[in-house]
């Protein structure tokens, strides 16, 4: 290393100018460190919530909550088994029917999103992906497309 480099480099402790990694943490440690926002543990989905706080304690089954919320049972059913983000119409229809803040479903939402897309981004070659293949929906050439009888 050069004396000019070394006189480039900030003083111990603190960071560089363009942000860097916080002093002590190697540059290829940073792939592993959590934002801030991000939470440290899964959080729990909106779904489950809605069922352990509103439905099971009000005693109300899943389809007459799809009628007191104007939904499909089904909608109703994969909300709470997880399988359905809690969207915004979902969230008004909730706030108006259990007395609850409409950001309080939509912010366990993103709590939700947040933990698993950085969970994604972490995973190896996360970003090596390419988007969705639009080829799949795309029609077939004249060629390529099967025979009509």
């Amino acid at each position: 290393m050069s004396p000019q480099d070394a006189s480039r480099r900030p003083p111990e402790g603190e960071r560089p100018a363009w942000g860097g990694p916080a002093p002590g943490v190697r540059a290829n440690a940073l792939a592993s460190m959590r934002p801030r926002g991000v939470p440290a543990r899964i959080p729990v989905h909106p779904g489950r919530l809605l069922d352990r706080l509103v439905l099971r304690p009000l005693c109300l089954t899943q389809s007459e909550t799809a009628r007191k919320l104007g939904i499909s049972r089904r909608r109703v059913n994969e909300l709470v088994q997880g399988q359905r983000a809690m969207s915004p119409d979902t969230a008004i229809r909730c706030a108006l029917a259990f007395d609850l803040d409409v950001s309080f479903w939509l912010g366990l939402q993103a709590r939700w999103d947040c933990y698993h897309h950085w969970l994604s981004l972490r995973r190896p070659g996360a970003g090596d992906r390419p988007a969705a293949n639009d080829d799949a929906t795309a029609p077939l050439p004249d060629s390529a497309a099967p025979a009509r009888d």
